[in-house]
């Protein structure tokens, strides 16, 4: 009984957080959703890129159910996987992503929680695992990139939220205002909690 309700816990908030990280592209261009937005290239696209490929892995190969997509070997692993090559079009990599989702939950509902798979690209003893530990390791996957693509959507446009229905309407005002009483209280704190340097 508590395996069926910790595996559709899990599952439910991996389905939540897939849509989450997909939401974040809409509405933008195609150059916004590709160029990179950090000092190491970090990008929106590459992000469900690089999360739809991890699960694509874990959930298929790992316990002998390869996806129907062609994918890379891991071992020729290059960083490719965080980017979008020019030949690359958004709609193939949603779709991607959506048809591993397919696939993914197709092995989820098939095996139990204990069911043992192997990933060779984990270091020994801990390549031997099983079907929790995996649901586990990638929801944590897609949550954290998730949480990446809400701070470069923020940064690009101001817009905020998990999902579409909960998004409210942007207060210029008030976010300023916010901002400023944060950043009074960092001043307060870098002068007069001993963060300060001496000055002489």
């Amino acid at each position: 009984m508590i395996d069926e309700f910790a595996k559709d816990n899990l599952q439910g908030r991996l389905r939540r957080d897939r849509k989450a990280l997909l939401w974040k592209l809409d509405g933008l261009s195609e150059y916004d959703v590709r160029r990179p937005l950090t000092a190491t290239g970090t990008n929106l696209l590459g992000l469900v890129k690089h999360v739809a490929l991890v699960e694509a892995r874990y959930f298929g190969e790992v316990f002998g159910r390869p996806s129907p997509e062609p994918l890379p070997r891991w071992q020729d692993s290059d960083g490719s996987d965080l980017w979008v090559a020019e030949d690359e079009t958004r709609d193939q990599i949603i779709g991607f992503y959506r048809r591993t989702w397919e696939h993914s939950d197709a092995t989820i509902n098939a095996l139990p929680l204990d069911a043992p798979g192997h990933v060779p690209w984990w270091p020994e003893p801990y390549s031997s695992t099983n079907l929790f530990a995996v649901m586990t390791h990638v929801l944590a996957e897609t949550v954290r990139h998730a949480g990446h693509a809400d701070i470069l959507r923020e940064g690009l446009d101001g817009r905020t939220g998990m999902r579409p229905e909960h998004e409210q309407e942007i207060d210029e005002e008030a976010r300023a205002a916010y901002c400023a009483k944060i950043e009074q209280a960092a001043t307060f704190g870098r002068t007069h909690q001993g963060f300060e340097p001496p000055t002489e």
